[in-house]
């Protein structure tokens, strides 16, 4: 295996990789010798040097030094050129705007493939990469981890057994401000760290001076290389819904917002699509909220029970809902009495070894990860449609198989991006 982006994400995925005893590290790839990240969540710092460290201690610790004596390299692109022989597949978890061309480098050179959410910047990479990774055959996984839990699946099953009856409404939320970032891009233009390739972090996007309101972690908030709340988070907390519903064309989108500006992602967003029915399942609203915004409260829940302050979702049907936290966890259906009364199917949907262990599977000749990228896609298509109403500032009639907001031509550089010359897919 060789991971390209051994940042915050970069390195928790390098250490679920490390458990299992018949995976090889044999290159790691990042722009910088190293990412402070003690202010934020990870609670480990980032880069090349880290990322070898951890391994070194890995090593120490489990008495096989020789394993993952592995290369290093700063462009993933050299990587994939000098090391073929020796990689069998590729972790992608650089920043959001890198995923496309570093995952479809990968699977052109005929490796499988892990990309974290959103699997990539604009709905036409997205598509894209699902073209390439069903042609090539190769294994791919996102990384929604939530996909690969048991709470996700009984939730599915107890849908699809329809405990809650014929689902109208879903409604989806992640709690507290949005980070706060500058409305504009800063002016002043501090020195490139040491041991930091800035040109290389930027990629395909469109060249500006460093910055440490970009990166290492920031880059979700600047329509540049993210795509906010919903982008950060949408392929966790829709996951369920998209899944069980068999989720794909929304007809309408829309968003509304505070103020919006051309740099940065708003402070507090609402997002509403509207899908068909089809056969015998009925048109299916959707909603999400963030910055703090959550929606209304729903009738089956007990008066002393609040919506979770975190975020999760709420899939609402004729005869209940059922309730879950961030990552598609904990599902109950709601009011707890029918959750109590109900009797569960018994299981119909392959349970997941791990969500690491689906894709090692995967690339060793088994059967396909269930967030493979012909799902990834589609998931995360229905998250960046939205990031695209909201940024035309229109309702979007949306045709699904051209690819086309039907009445918004303006929304076409959304829907597409754009790529710095060599940098295309």
């Amino acid at each position: 295996m060789a991971i390209i982006g051994t940042g915050g994400q970069g390195i928790t995925n390098l250490k679920e990789l490390l458990k299992h005893p018949d995976v090889n590290i044999s290159a790691i790839c990042d722009v910088a010798e190293f990412w402070d990240n003690s202010h934020l969540y990870y609670r480990h710092n980032g880069g090349r040097g880290p990322a070898k460290e951890v391994i070194a201690e890995h090593a120490r610790q489990n008495e096989d030094r020789g394993r993952h004596d592995c290369a290093v390299y700063v462009d993933y692109r050299v990587m994939l050129e000098r090391a073929q022989k020796d990689i069998d597949a590729v972790l992608v978890a650089a920043p959001n705007h890198i995923h496309a061309v570093a995952a479809m480098a990968a699977i052109r050179a005929g490796k499988g493939v892990y990309c974290e959410k959103p699997l990539t910047h604009s709905i036409y990479e997205a598509r894209q990469l699902a073209r390439a990774a069903r042609e090539t055959g190769v294994a791919t996984q996102m990384g929604n981890q939530g996909h690969s839990t048991d709470d996700i699946r009984r939730a599915v099953e107890w849908i699809r057994d329809g405990a809650i009856g014929k689902v109208r409404e879903v409604h989806a939320w992640v709690g507290g401000p949005n980070r706060p970032v500058p409305s504009a891009r800063p002016a002043e233009t501090p020195p490139v760290p040491d041991g930091l390739s800035w040109d290389l972090w930027l990629g395909p996007a469109k060249a500006r001076p460093f910055h440490p309101a970009y990166a290492p972690l920031m880059f979700h908030y600047w329509w540049d290389f993210g795509s906010g709340t919903l982008g950060n988070f949408g392929c966790h907390t829709l996951d369920t819904a998209v899944w069980a519903l068999d989720l794909e064309y929304p007809a309408v989108v829309e968003a509304s917002s505070t103020p919006l500006n051309e740099e940065t992602t708003p402070v507090a967003a609402t997002y509403h699509y509207v899908f068909p029915g089809r056969g015998d399942r009925p048109p299916v609203e959707l909603f999400w909220y963030d910055g703090g915004l959550r929606p209304p409260r729903p009738a089956c829940l007990e008066p002393d029970r609040e919506l979770p302050a975190a975020g999760g979702s709420l899939i609402v049907g004729d005869e209940g809902a059922i309730l879950s936290g961030m990552w598609s966890g904990s599902p109950r259906i709601i009011p707890e009495e029918k959750m109590r009364r109900y009797q569960p199917p018994p299981p119909t949907i392959p349970r997941s070894r791990g969500h690491h262990r689906d894709w090692i599977d995967a690339c060793k000749g088994g059967a396909a990860a269930s967030a493979n990228f012909g799902y990834g896609a589609r998931l995360t298509e229905i998250v960046l449609l939205g990031v695209v109403a909201l940024r035309t500032g229109n309702t979007l009639h949306w045709n699904g198989p051209e690819m086309k907001a039907t009445n918004a031509p303006e929304a076409e550089p959304f829907i597409r991006g754009s790529f710095r010359k060599g940098w295309e897919i």
